[in-house]
């Protein structure tokens, strides 16, 4: 029997597609069909049709409802089934349009990521036409049912992103214009639409349409949100304004990969993590959730999950995240969400400041305005949320302290914790709500078991089913994994299975022991000793990875194997239920599983074997990251590594945009490895590898990330007596804190590494820290003591026989002379670094010189060829793609012009230095636009 919910409700009878009659029955239907194969709770069902107001009858009403059902419906009688209790709507695969929509949607997406564009086409063709309107357009009657379409409706605007993307990317611009404009009216405050319309018109040979549309964007958005789009917009209209001949439809709308889901608005984060297909159960822990998210998004509130006991694998982020995605619709301003890691095994909890830096990342906060006190940042991150409404999920937390600076300061936005403390210091403060969560009920449990191995297994043998679930403590994560291993045995009695792990050793007794990797250990052993030895091999070493997460090459180097022959060892723990796939290529393991994994591998392998399991997993980041690093900034230094263990093998980038993608991907898991390595005695690494991230901290703002890292090398560093390193790792905290205008330590610093560098004989890195210093003083303002600095760096580099540095050390005195008026001597070592960077072929070295020669000759009243220079460097910049360089030298660009006696001129290149500085957040743009305000007061 076929069923159609995108639109209104109907069944097909045979002949033709039949409505369902209003009422108490349509709503049953759609609830089922919103649920297709599951049993539904007859106390569940009841609560929710009724909304919890219903009669003393509802009880007995309820199975009424269900005979109107099968009468109205024909052949639904043998398809919607009473079970003990509930019932449960069987569905066949392919007769519920949703389901073939989201299959369909899927391959979308998967057609999307692997560049084929002509089958996105014609797949999301045929998904989208199986919509006739909204998604149960008679049926959204209750919360449960408009909540369920509202989910539905997103996922037809994702489709229709995606499918106009495609179009664009194959030439067809004129079908995707007509798609868009629809969209853009159906979504107006979504941003993907918006630009894939503006590209669409372009394609089309229709750049003023492009232009306008640009224009009714920002009008809506100003009058309606008082936001202005985002920079992406901006650089967009820039674009088209300037007629770019290097703006090609598919290129420019190719949605970027940097972290956020195909389809997804850039600006809304949606960062819950996906739902596991067999969560079944805690109705009345949901419903109670529910009664406390009402509350708590009135009163800006918390939700408290906290398992019994502190007993881990109870399914806390299981509920938590399913929660989520059930009320994910009424929070249109996106979900945030972190692993606090208050309980990982042998490692650090995350550390609040980072876990707030990283929600105002994915909030659109650009980096540079993120300040490096945690009290600013938590600040900062109030203010950003205030009139929001945002779910905020903050799992595994390990006491009220880690909590505390992420909540929300005002209504509508909803925190949901979990934790294995009560958190009662939360509670008793912040107003929390607890909610206690219990062991799985024991038909709970079975519908688990049922679910997973099948109802007729299940009921053949309930006394051996009644066993497993005992010996499993009713914990969703040890059932779940003895399920996973007895699926892959169908012939075997689940008696059999009952008696290996009664037999099994350790105890399973939560209450009696409290300690939750005894209690599931023998779960664990279990599955564990059913793998194949390479693959239990695989297990055992992962517990060695610091997490979060860990991509296959870095699998392959830990194991010491090559990546082909990994990944089929990874999909055995897959189907074993021991690592989870949350990501393409990338896996996590539960902490109690990473518990288990480490106790393991010390149980097994030998302490050299151990060793040097580590030392390839950290080979395998530090030379990934080198390679990275100079990709990213070939002019740049780090300490090149020593020859990497036998079996490793890190990862091959060709090109600038492969380094700053795998950097961006692995940001976490190298500060990770950063603290991990200088806990467990690997020193040299913890330096190197925080030295190998300096470029990539620099590009993308993460200060803060720059000096923690460096602070923790430097300790390394003095543990091992080594002066270089030492010396290394405070350059790096003076360059860090010159980032974040901390300018005295930043000094402090620096001067440590120079005294360290001039007394060990180190005239090149001593060089280098000159160049530090005087940026140092610059800022502070003392240009005659930043010349001197500069001219230390020219001496020594000249020494040497260093070029690049010696280039660069030219520009620095040159910019120094500028500073302090002295043109002629400024014009003359600003020349000498033009040449000598164009000699060394260094793009980014030859705009810093140009820029430095343009305003010598603005200082000496030559304005025509500071203005020259100038747009010279504008060009660098954009072929660069280096957005703050372009606003900087566009706000000299102004001056020039205006001391030229171009007003006009003056104010186009200071307006657009504003768009630029606006999009990035930083604070030169309000002196510059306070430049637009004197003229456009001005007489």
């Amino acid at each position: 029997m076929q069923w159609r919910v995108l639109g209104s409700v109907e069944a097909w009878n045979g002949d033709a597609w039949m409505p369902v009659p209003a009422g108490k029955q349509r709503d049953l239907l759609a609830i089922m069909l919103m649920h297709p194969g599951q049993m539904l709770e007859r106390r569940w069902l009841v609560e929710t049709l009724w909304e919890g107001r219903g009669p003393e009858s509802a009880v007995r009403l309820l199975p009424h409802y269900v005979w109107r059902l099968r009468g109205l419906l024909p052949g639904c009688a043998e398809r919607l089934r009473g079970v003990p209790s509930g019932y449960l709507l069987e569905v066949a695969a392919g007769d519920l349009d949703s389901e073939r929509f989201g299959e369909l949607l899927a391959q979308g997406r998967h057609a999307a990521r692997s560049g084929e564009p002509d089958r996105v086409v014609r797949t999301l063709s045929g998904a989208l036409g199986l919509w006739r309107g909204p998604a149960l357009a008679d049926a959204r009657t209750l919360p449960v049912l408009d909540e369920a379409a509202r989910r539905l409706d997103q996922q037809r605007t994702e489709a229709r992103e995606v499918f106009a993307e495609a179009l664009l990317d194959i030439g067809r611009s004129a079908e995707a214009v007509t798609e868009l404009v629809e969209l853009t009216a159906a979504e107006p405050f979504r941003e993907l639409p918006w630009r894939l319309l503006m590209l669409a018109l372009h394609g089309s040979g229709r750049r003023p349409d492009a232009l306008d549309a640009f224009q009714r964007l920002r009008a809506l958005w100003t009058d309606e949100l008082g936001i202005e789009p985002s920079q992406e917009l901006h650089d967009l209209h820039r674009r088209l304004l300037a007629d770019d001949p290097t703006l090609t439809v598919p290129a420019a709308g190719r949605a970027e990969l940097n972290g956020r889901r195909l389809g997804t608005a850039p600006g809304v984060p949606k960062q819950v993590p996906a739902t596991g297909e067999h969560f079944i159960g805690r109705a009345a822990e949901l419903a109670e959730l529910t009664r406390l998210a009402e509350a708590a998004a009135e009163m800006g509130g918390a939700v408290v999950i906290s398992a019994i006991a502190g007993t881990a694998g109870i399914g806390k982020t299981a509920l938590a995240v399913h929660f989520a995605h059930r009320i994910a619709d009424r929070f249109p301003d996106g979900q945030l969400y972190v692993n606090l890691r208050g309980f990982a095994p042998g490692n650090l909890p995350t550390d609040p400041g980072v876990a707030i830096r990283s929600f105002l990342d994915a909030l659109g906060v650009p980096l540079q305005r993120i300040p490096a006190d945690l009290d600013a940042q938590a600040a900062l991150y109030r203010t950003v949320l205030a009139g929001r409404r945002m779910l905020v999920l903050l799992d595994n937390a390990g006491d009220a302290d880690q909590v505390r600076s992420l909540l929300p300061g005002a209504p509508g936005c909803l925190v949901v914790v979990t934790s294995r403390s009560s958190l009662a210091g939360l509670v008793a403060t912040e107003g929390a709500r607890p909610l206690i969560l219990d062991l799985l009920a024991p038909a709970e449990a079975g519908e688990l078991l049922a679910r997973r191995l099948g109802r007729d297994r299940v009921a053949a043998e309930p006394n051996a089913v009644d066993e497993i679930i005992t010996l499993c403590a009713r914990l969703p994560l040890a059932l779940a994994i003895t399920a996973a291993r007895a699926a892959t045995r169908p012939d075997l009695p689940l008696a059999d299975i009952a008696k290996e792990l009664r037999e099994g050793q350790g105890s399973l007794d939560a209450f009696d022991t409290g300690d939750a990797l005894a209690d599931v250990r023998t779960v664990f052993s279990w599955s564990y000793r059913r793998l194949s030895s390479a693959a239990a091999r695989v297990f055992r070493l992962l517990g060695l990875h610091p997490g979060p997460d860990i991509g296959v090459p870095a699998i392959a180097s830990l194991a010491g194997l090559p990546p082909r022959s990994t990944q089929s060892l990874l999909d055995e723990l897959a189907r074993a239920h021991l690592i989870l796939e949350h990501l393409d290529g990338r896996y996590v393991l539960h902490d109690l599983l990473r518990a288990f994994a480490a106790e393991m591998a010390d149980r097994t392998d030998a302490e050299p074997d151990r060793q040097a399991a580590s030392r390839r997993m950290l080979d395998h980041y530090l030379h990934t990251a080198h390679t990275a690093t100079m990709l990213l900034d070939p002019h740049q230094s780090p300490a090149a590594p020593a020859a990497a263990q036998p079996g490793t093998t890190p990862e091959r980038l060709a090109d600038y945009h492969q380094a700053l993608a795998w950097f961006t991907v692995e940001h976490w898991v190298l500060v990770a490895a950063v603290d991990h390595a200088g806990r467990t005695g690997f020193d040299a690494y913890t330096w190197q590898l925080a030295g190998a991230m300096r470029s990539f901290f620099d590009r993308r703002g993460h200060w803060q990330d720059w000096a923690d890292t460096h602070r923790a090398a430097l300790d390394a560093a003095r543990r091992m007596a080594d002066r270089p390193a030492q010396a290394y790792a405070c350059r790096g905290i003076g360059g860090a804190y010159t980032r974040l205008t901390q300018y005295d330590h930043a000094a402090t610093y620096l001067r440590l590494a120079l005294d360290i560098y001039l007394d060990i004989g180190d005239v090149t890195s001593a060089a280098r820290t000159h160049l530090s210093l005087a940026i140092v003083l610059e800022r502070q303002g003392r240009y005659a003591d930043e010349l001197d600095q500069a001219k230390h760096a020219l001496d020594r580099y000249r020494a040497v026989g260093d070029r690049v540095g010696e280039a660069n050390a030219l520009n620095a005195v040159g910019w120094s002379y500028a500073l302090l008026g002295q043109c002629d001597q400024a014009l003359d070592f600003c020349q000498q670094a033009v040449a000598r960077h164009k000699e060394l072929g260094d793009r980014h070295g030859q705009a810093a010189a140009w820029d430095s020669l343009g305003y010598a000759h603005h200082r000496n009243g030559d304005h025509d060829r500071a203005i020259a220079c100038f747009q010279h460097v504008v060009e660098i910049d954009r072929e660069l793609g280096d957005l703050f360089g372009e606003a900087d030298t566009l706000g000299r660009l102004g001056d020039a012009h205006d001391a030229a006696g171009s007003p006009e001129a003056a104010r186009a290149a200071w307006q657009q230095a504003v768009e630029i500085l606006d999009g990035l957040g930083h604070p030169d743009a309000d002196r510059i636009r306070a430049k637009l305000d004197a003229k456009a007061a001005g007489p």
